[in-house]
């Protein structure tokens, strides 16, 4: 199936053939479906913390980051152009208000974005008055200043540097409020805020720049020293592309088509992350300095919870390896009250047993209330040697034909806002080779078409779901104020994303 020539292609995007093959099987046969035994709900699976509770993690945390050192990991490589579809669409059919009432809406309100003194500003620079051209339902001219570089040129870059929220005069970009927050809650006992961002290659440049134009006066305002750094997804996670016959998609020089692996191939990104606490948060969900204070509770009380696990985890670690007596009971009620791992019945719960299943990486997984926003949610699952585990599912890796399964999918009462805390390391201070607790029997495929032709395309395992399938997991009810996303433009029309009134 593969020619020479292909092979010369792989080569020089750091992809193995076995990579290839196995995944052109994973076309042929698909991914086997997860196992769900019930939904997580509170006290069964999810931690829901007092007030109390919440305060002592709190205080827990900020006592003993000594020797730890923490990192803020954002995926925020994402192109804006999903974030404007509407405009996309009603700027290609101005005159179809009806089907794009929701662009209209916003243009109607575009004093209300943060953008809006600099759209004004650049249509002015040609000679064009905004709010008139918006009074004359001009809304082409309107959306090209927006979209394409004649004005803002935002339908080309990505999220992370869109204008989101407006301070008087000012206004700040979603990295921008990531530096604020992790000044916050991210900073190490040694000063150093540290903040990695996974960038595409073609955006690097302007993350650069803006590093470049905010990075001082944000270490003056919060008396915090920023270490920031970047990564590109690599070529070698890409995924081949396939016809609906499962064959290798090509392009018109014969080419094989690679696709981006999904945001599962940030793996091998977070693998080379040196930190002892990774916090991981999705790029879009911030809001303005007025609504952060609880994202800053909660964020510290998920770190005390982490290190409140790890540091008894790593003491029972050292008592299995010293043959202390009474270590492996302790530990086996450890793993199965703490960590939710429920062996399959009639294994014997040997030491060997039991540090195989606690010297693994960590990760505290905030859990908000389900409002019907998309997205996965957590389960207890039937894991692959059998055992019983917390798992974040997608809805595509259920049976959609399966009633029994999908009833279960029904009762879910909270969704995945991916809000993480993670441990990578093991308790001798080595770092976890991460790409060895993923499941690779997971994945997704959808139908997509190029160049008017149809083709499937594969994602890997999602970087929360089958990437991270093997580690100890601890899920936790946090507020659903902290979770405020902003997937289209009308979302930064929200309170949540407004300036304090």
């Amino acid at each position: 199936m593969l020619t020479a020539t292909d092979l010369t292609q792989l080569k020089s995007k750091g992809i193995q053939e076995d990579q290839i093959l196995k995944q052109i099987n994973n076309f042929q046969q698909g991914f086997p479906f997860m196992k769900l035994i019930r939904a997580a709900s509170i006290d069964d699976g999810i931690i829901s913390l007092s007030e109390e509770r919440v305060n002592n993690y709190i205080d827990y945390y900020s006592n003993n980051l000594k020797g730890n050192q923490l990192v803020k990991f954002v995926p925020a490589s994402g192109a804006a152009s999903r974030m404007f579809k509407e405009f996309f669409a009603l700027m290609q059919n101005p005159t179809e208000v009806d089907s794009c009432a929701a662009a209209v809406s916003a243009l109607r309100n575009i004093e209300r974005f943060s953008f809006y003194q600099e759209l004004k500003q650049k249509m002015s620079d040609d000679g064009l008055d905004l709010i008139n051209e918006l009074e004359q339902s001009n809304f082409r001219v309107v959306l090209e200043y927006i979209l394409t570089d004649r004005g803002l040129n935002y339908g080309f870059l990505p999220k992370g540097l869109l204008a989101f929220h407006q301070y008087g005069s000012e206004c700040r970009t979603p990295v921008e409020e990531h530096l604020v927050e992790a000044a916050n809650y991210g900073k190490s006992e040694d000063g150093i805020a540290r903040l990695h961002f996974t960038v595409s290659p073609q955006h690097q440049q302007y993350f650069d720049e803006l590093e470049q134009k905010v990075k001082a006066s944000y270490q003056r305002e919060f008396n915090v020293s920023y270490q920031i750094s970047y990564s590109a997804q690599k070529p070698s996670t890409d995924t081949i592309a396939v016809d609906l016959e499962n064959k290798p998609f090509r392009n018109d020089d014969g080419s094989i088509l690679f696709r981006p692996g999904g945001h599962g191939a940030l793996l091998e990104n977070l693998d080379e992350i040196d930190g002892d606490l990774v916090f991981i948060k999705n790029i879009d969900n911030v809001v303005p300095d007025h609504l952060k204070s609880e994202t800053y509770r909660y964020k510290k009380a998920l770190g005390g919870l982490l290190l409140t696990i790890k540091n008894e985890l790593f003491r029972l670690l050292e008592r299995l390896d010293s043959n202390d007596p009474g270590a492996s009971e302790e530990a086996a009620r450890f793993l199965s009250d703490t960590l939710s791992v429920k062996p399959p019945q009639g294994t014997e719960i040997t030491n060997e047993y039991l540090h195989s299943k606690l010297n693994r990486p960590i990760r505290v997984c905030g859990m908000v209330k389900n409002l019907g926003e998309p997205g996965g949610g957590p389960f207890w699952t039937t894991s692959p040697d059998g055992s019983t585990a917390l798992q974040i599912v997608e809805t595509s890796q259920v049976d959609p034909d399966d009633p029994t399964q999908q009833e279960i999918v029904k009762t879910a009462t909270h969704f995945n806002p991916v809000d993480l805390v993670c441990s990578t390391r093991d308790y001798q201070g080595n770092k976890f080779d991460l790409l060895k607790y993923r499941d690779p029997n997971t994945g997704f495929i959808s139908k997509k078409s190029k160049d008017g032709k149809e083709l499937k395309a594969l994602e890997l395992p999602g970087l929360w779901n089958g990437s991270m399938s093997d580690w100890n997991t601890i899920f936790v009810q946090v507020p659903v104020e902290t979770f405020n996303p902003v997937k289209t433009v009308n979302d930064l029309l929200r309170p949540e994303h407004q300036p304090e009134s």
